[in-house]
């Protein structure tokens, strides 16, 4: 069995939200934690919510993490699907995929930035890639977090404020990530979403 598009089942709930925002683009997704399917789909998401230890947990029982290592489709990895693709989570001590270099820090909160950061917020581009075609500086997404990495990262493609500049959006070669919420995006979130469909598949 293949499929163009797999969304790993990491057990979020924003499974079917991710599945719908993508029916809306005329694509159909499977729900999958079979490694086969995974490994030859043309394109791979990687959700995520909750603690970054619980999630390599599942990955790891399931084979998963090994398959995503050698995965060479497109692979967009959302929210904490974003932050596992980093080394190492300050969430719970956790080893993460290793796929980009840098780490998860938890927010501090401040005077009127409470953690976790929740609602809209605007992106600030760093710098261009056919992931952010057709999004601007000061467009606004959601985002649900309390960790996040740093924006210093040479591989960031757009970043947020809340306190300090974080990363909102990366990727490495094939590994795509970012830290909002596309599903919940509205029109901005569509076109990053279309914006992944459209990557070349290798």
């Amino acid at each position: 069995m293949s499929a163009d598009v797999a969304i790993i089942d990491s057990g979020g709930a924003n499974l079917a939200s991710l599945r719908y925002a993508l029916e809306r683009l005329g694509t159909r997704a499977v729900v999958s934690s079979d490694a086969t399917l995974i490994g030859n789909a043309r394109r791979v998401l990687l959700p995520g919510v909750g603690a970054a230890a619980d999630a390599m947990a599942r990955l790891r029982q399931r084979g998963l993490d090994r398959v995503i290592r050698q995965l060479r489709a497109p692979l967009l990895g959302i929210c904490l699907g974003m932050q596992l693709l980093f080394e190492h989570s300050a969430e719970g001590n956790t080893s993460c995929l290793g796929l980009i270099p840098g780490r998860i820090e938890r927010l501090r909160a401040a005077p009127g930035l409470p953690v976790p950061h929740m609602g809209w917020n605007t992106l600030e581009i760093e710098q261009p890639d056919p992931l952010l075609e057709g999004i601007h500086n000061e467009d606004y997404l959601y985002f649900v977090h309390s960790y996040a990495a740093d924006a210093a990262t040479p591989l960031t493609l757009a970043s947020v404020r809340y306190g300090p500049k974080l990363c909102a959006a990366v990727r490495r070669d094939n590994f795509c990530g970012v830290q909002f919420h596309p599903e919940r995006s509205s029109t901005v979130g569509a076109q990053l979403l279309r914006n992944f469909l459209a990557l070349p598949c290798n």
